[in-house]
């Protein structure tokens, strides 16, 4: 089979499936990676740090240095919440990129915000679809 490496599994020659497998590696090389996730919202944080990260928005080592700081604040007692690494991994995501600037347009991320919002939360692309695919005819 053309495109599946010898294994009979297709494989993602995009950018996209370039990261998959960067965000798959990362994640198999983390302790507990069985199950490095608890809930949905964890993986997804851990992915937007990831894309954040490598579309240049910051340095790794300045989100690595919040994390810590992020987790030194809840063992000196200042968290208040019950642990939850991935809490700290969001908070330390939130301070990385309003120290970047990443986050200075409000207007920008008021409205995208908006539109995360309003999507409707069945509208999950990893779901199957029961809804009928129609193709315009081609007009010439």
């Amino acid at each position: 089979m053309s495109g599946t490496g010898g294994t009979g599994v297709r494989t993602d020659a995009t950018e996209l499936g370039d990261a998959r497998r960067r965000v798959e590696k990362l994640v198999c090389d983390m302790p507990g990676a069985d199950r490095p996730f608890s809930e949905p919202w964890e993986l997804r944080a851990f992915a937007m740090a990831v894309a954040a990260y490598h579309e240049g928005h910051y340095e790794w080592s300045e989100f690595q240095l919040s994390l810590i700081d992020s987790i030194r604040q809840w063992e000196a007692g200042q968290g208040g919440e019950p642990w939850s690494y991935y809490l700290h991994w969001l908070d330390a995501l939130e301070h990385t990129l309003a120290a970047s600037g990443a986050l200075s347009d409000s207007a920008a991320l008021d409205d995208r915000t908006r539109q995360v919002l309003a999507t409707p939360r069945n509208a999950n692309h990893h779901e199957a679809r029961r809804e009928p695919v129609t193709v315009d005819p081609a007009r010439r």
